[in-house]
């Protein structure tokens, strides 16, 4: 079994430290203690004159951020009210699509051209109203910013930089480390002000680096760039990262919701890890957060079509291309040729040193009506032909490995002619969108949709396509502060209510609405929002899990007229189940200006019912005034789920510790023990058992190892058992490095 797991799939975790080297070989740290953080940084200040406190924190955790040499940093491990210092990177920019083969992806250095690409999205398309969120303070805990962009810099206000501690959040440069520009990019599609407008593009920015080089940083950096942002009387936090635990206790999580307690939205990417359920990873998985999934825009898509073999060939069009409208059949050549191209499509293989660029240039210098680039490897790419100076006229696209190899034979053994047809594209769920529900409180994530591919936006240098919810939730960021502009004495729970209630859930090809934990309440609609007569609080009705026999559980919904007159509103009659008893108010009348509780009680008899996951849709109608229809998302377990019961497995030095190993590891059941087994990582031949743990909570579970109990360091395959007290078990794969 444990030899099958580990050849299905191998997730490459790498670890790296928190102390980040500053200048003059000095180091940065955050630490986390006990009692009060000003009396310990006098004690610092007093005892420890070598050490530099840099900032304290105390809204949403009590810590110190300093620097100092390392010799002198060395000596904090000793001190008593030290309660932890965290050496492990656990928290990534989201991972998402450039679209563009690494070699030959450039920015492109004209958005207006990038604009005409009926593919691409504009983040200021969604902007349906008369607002700009002026006046309204947006932070990006992020990679940073390049606040020197000429679309940012109108906009952006001020920020710090969590990973050097300084007052300069500006994205990580190749001499640096890694180079980013991911923070730059969800700053673009809140806010942008010049060539390219965001969703609010009068919106001030507020950037905070708390992930450095490649992307990477602590969930400490993280929460104290929070607590930063909550210091600077911010209105909105967007938070396009994550990780893979899917608890609801995380330490992010808890500090979402207490940032949402202080009064400020916090917009949050729902993850990259879909199509799967019980994907959603931390932060999003926070009760008060407001997670965004990702929708794709819908597309008239070019395609071409090969008659004699009734065969369809999709196109991937490169960035900075011409549109692909060729109206009439045309052959396809050997793109390499010296001769015959003019008025045919060029037919080329990817590979060696070439640029992109260049090779569609020299076929549109030859007389190419178009290009087509075949794929050597299975991953499809978005590559760039973007060039200022001497742009590619004619069509350019990418073409999958194994189409570009059957045109390639089919070339050489017959005349080849290809027509351009188009399929229509609706808009829905994007597949790599992460998915809920949540373990332990088993709440539906994510909240809401948003645009999330093909999104052009700022980075530095330029403009880049990148699609992911990264992208997603700064849109929703954008709305947000539109609606603030809007309403800016709207309660957070009116914020997110108004939204959520006017979304339009996403339906199937078959006009089935989409699971809710696919979606959320649906697509975003900021006009609608704005101008919304209802808004219904607490609209995902979570049940949670159902154990007894028989088991009833009520969940109260708030309903707010906005207007002044009253409403009347009626449920529909859900479809009989069988062991599923519904008892709804079937009609009710809210006051004008007024909120009304409405009480939902479901009861469950659990034999009769599959056990699992069980979902579905309620449907709430206003009889007058707009007459509008609102779905309410439901969700409930019957006795058992498919959930994965342990996850975010973490093994390094602990910091300044030369002899000690810091692990940890996330529950989301109660289990009786587990076991940590390594495995050589090419032969898949068991090595060693690392460690066994006993006495564990459901949450997160830290531990320590000393150095010669760990055995001998290298690259590992990890197997992660857990055995749970109803005597099963089960397990989960990862790799690991130990230094």
């Amino acid at each position: 079994m444990r030899l099958y797991l580990l050849i299905i799939s191998a997730i490459l975790i790498v670890f790296f430290p928190l102390s980040v080297q500053a200048e003059d070989d000095l180091q940065s740290i955050i630490i986390e203690v006990d009692g009060d953080p000003e009396e310990h940084k006098k004690y610092i200040e007093s005892y420890h004159p070598y050490i530099e406190v840099i900032e304290t924190y105390e809204l949403l955790f009590n810590g110190l951020a300093i620097q100092g040499d390392p010799k002198h940093l060395e000596k904090m491990e000793s001190l008593e009210f030290i309660k932890a210092i965290h050496s492990v990177q656990t928290y990534q920019a989201l991972p998402f699509s450039n679209l563009s083969d690494s070699k030959d992806a450039a920015p492109i250095t004209d958005p207006s051209k990038a604009m005409q690409d009926e593919n691409l999205v504009t983040p200021s398309t969604l902007n349906d109203t008369s607002y700009t969120g002026k006046g309204v303070k947006v932070a990006v805990i992020d990679t940073g910013i390049d606040y020197e962009h000429p679309d940012l810099a109108v906009n952006y206000r001020s920020g710090f930089d969590l990973v050097d501690l300084d007052d300069d959040p500006m994205e990580t440069k190749a001499e640096q480390g890694m180079p980013t520009l991911h923070g730059s990019h969800v700053s673009g599609i809140i806010a942008a002000n010049g060539d390219l407008q965001g969703v609010a593009p009068d919106a001030e920015i507020y950037a905070y680096r708390a992930l450095g080089p490649g992307g990477a940083g602590t969930s400490v950096q993280v929460i104290a760039a929070m607590e930063q942002a909550a210091r600077d009387d911010v209105d909105v936090m967007n938070l396009s990262l994550g990780n893979t635990v899917n608890g609801p206790d995380y330490p992010t999580s808890v500090a979402v919701n207490k940032a949402v307690e202080l009064g400020i939205p916090v917009v949050i990417a729902n993850g990259n890890s879909g199509p799967n359920n019980w994907t959603v990873g931390a932060p999003a998985t926070a009760t008060k957060a407001f997670s965004v999934g990702a929708s794709t825009n819908p597309q008239n898509v070019p395609f071409l079509y090969e008659r004699l073999e009734d065969k369809p060939i999709a196109l991937q069009m490169m960035v900075g291309s011409e549109a692909w409208n060729l109206e009439r059949p045309y052959p396809v050549v050997d793109g390499q040729s010296d001769m015959g191209l003019r008025g045919k499509i060029a037919l080329l293989k990817r590979g060696g040193e070439i640029p992109f660029y260049e090779l569609a240039k020299e076929a549109e210098n030859k007389g190419a009506k178009a290009v087509l680039i075949a794929n050597n490897e299975e991953e499809l790419v978005r590559g760039s032909i973007e060039n200022a100076e001497d742009p590619v006229s004619i069509p350019v696209a990418m073409l999958s490995q194994e189409d570009g190899e059957w045109l390639l034979k089919e070339k050489e053994e017959r005349s080849l002619f290809l027509d351009t047809s188009y399929q229509e594209v609706a808009t829905t769920i994007a597949p790599f969108s992460s998915r809920g529900p949540v373990t332990v409180n088993w709440n539906i994530k994510p909240d809401i949709l948003a645009p999330g591919t093909n999104i052009i936006s700022t980075v530095p240098g330029g403009y880049q396509a990148l699609q992911g919810t990264s992208m997603a939730a700064p849109h929703v960021a954008g709305v947000m502060a539109l609606m603030k502009e809007a309403h800016p004495d709207w309660s957070i729970e009116q914020l997110y209510g108004a939204i959520e209630t006017t979304a339009s859930p996403l339906v199937s090809e078959e006009g089935k609405l989409l699971d809710p934990i696919i979606q959320g309440m649906g697509i975003i609609q900021p006009q609608k929002a704005i101008d919304t007569e209802t808004i219904i609080h607490d609209a995902q009705l979570a049940f949670g899990k159902i154990e007894d026999y028989n088991e009833t559980k009520t969940l109260e919904v708030e309903i707010e007229n906005t207007t002044n007159q009253d409403q009347t509103y009626s449920f529909d009659i859900p479809n009989k189940q069988r062991g599923v008893t519904w008892n709804l108010p079937q009609s009710f009348t809210v006051k004008k200006q007024e909120t009304k509780n409405i009480p939902i009680e479901l009861s469950i008899t659990t034999p009769q019912v599959d056990k699992g996951l069980h979902q579905g849709w309620l449907t709430l109608n206003k009889e007058n005034g707009d007459h509008a229809s609102y779905q309410l998302p439901y969700l409930f377990i019957n006795q058992a789920a498919e959930n994965p019961k342990a996850m975010g497995f973490e093994f390094s030095l602990k910091t300044f510790s030369e002899d000690s190993f810091a692990y940890n590891i996330y529950l989301t059941e109660k289990a009786k023990r587990v076991e940590v087994d390594l495995y050589d990582p090419q032969s898949l031949l068991f090595n060693r058992t690392l460690l066994v743990a006993e006495d564990l909570d459901v949450g997160m579970n830290e531990g320590e190892m000393k150095k010669s109990e760990v055995g001998k360091p290298g690259q590992y395959a990890v197997i992660v058992t857990v055995y749970l007290e109803d005597g099963t078990y089960e397990s989960y794969e990862t790799m690991l490095f130990i230094e």
